[in-house]
């Protein structure tokens, strides 16, 4: 899937201009963010999005990472659906999936996270507003953090919004503690989050956990969904889910365990783990696959 190119002046982006619209049908949207890092350029919007069209006003699945960015998505989902954003839920408490909740809940908008999301988030947000207004400058004026204003603390919560029935589930711990799923079972979509990367390599953080998140994955597939909305990359089925996520953690998880039970040290697990061609035609595979078996193998041998 091939994402625009940017033509615009920085004063003049729109969220088309960064986003590419793809309809699931039933009035379901995702909103695809390019598979390279964070930029000014780009807003820090680079991530999927979802929109969920109701009777009642949309539902926005993550809010992006700032105010400016958050207002961005406001005005794509204007023009999918013809409403304003109602609710807005978080998958998660990286940057982009939560940082642009303060504009929406100023313009009335209903933010949803599970309790153990908002956690999670609570704890990274000095962090992350202070690396972003770096890279932002100007355009993290305005941006706070602010948290879900309904907090469901089960790990699974059935909301009915505008007559569509949503589910928020955590499956376990993957990329970030807390992270969740989107399933609507009617439509069979499920909006990902971090659990899924597509067409890119997923990043293996301090905070990941990469034999839960192959839990969290199998669960996913569990659902049996139509379509797989990733966290980041192209809307996929869950074969492709599989061969960019799914296989991938399987090999990071089960090669670490090897070497860890032989106590053979971080050194030697990298080197042996650390060609991969299988998954070497993933966009940033170069840059991070390494750092992605260097941290998996550190976390495992410190029984985490």
């Amino acid at each position: 899937m091939r994402l625009l190119v940017l033509f615009v002046l920085a004063g003049s982006v729109s969220a088309a201009d960064l986003l590419k619209s793809q309809a699931l049908g039933s009035g379901v949207f995702a909103l695809i963010g390019e598979i390279g890092g964070r930029t000014y350029e780009n807003h820090a919007l680079n991530a999927n999005f979802g929109v969920i069209d109701t009777p009642d006003g949309a539902v926005l699945i993550d809010s992006g990472a700032s105010f400016e960015g958050a207002k961005l998505l406001d005005a794509e989902v204007r023009r999918l659906t013809g409403k304003a954003v109602k609710w807005v839920i978080n998958t998660g408490s990286q940057d982009h999936r939560w940082l642009g909740n303060g504009y929406f809940a100023s313009r009335g908008a209903e933010v949803i996270a599970l309790s153990r999301t908002v956690a999670t988030q609570k704890a990274n947000a000095i962090a992350e507003s202070d690396a972003l207004a770096a890279l932002l400058k100007e355009r993290f004026k305005g941006t706070q953090p602010a948290y879900a204003s309904r907090e469901p603390a089960d790990d699974r919560a059935v909301l009915e919004l505008g007559g569509r029935r949503l589910e928020i589930r955590y499956l376990a711990n993957a990329h970030f503690p807390g992270d969740v799923v989107v399933w609507l079972p009617a439509e069979g979509v499920v909006f990902a989050g971090d659990h899924v990367y597509v067409d890119r390599l997923l990043g293996v953080l301090p905070q990941s956990n990469v034999s839960t998140w192959l839990d969290a994955f199998k669960a996913i597939k569990a659902l049996s969904p139509v379509h797989v909305v990733p966290g980041h990359g192209s809307v996929t089925d869950l074969a492709g889910a599989q061969r960019d996520t799914g296989d991938y953690l399987a090999f990071v998880a089960s090669g670490v365990r090897r070497f860890a039970d032989d106590m053979a040290g971080v050194d030697q697990a990298v080197a042996a783990l650390g060609d991969a061609p299988q998954f070497a035609h993933l966009a940033n595979f170069a840059e991070l696959h390494r750092g992605n078996v260097s941290r998996a193998y550190l976390r495992l041998e410190a029984g985490e």
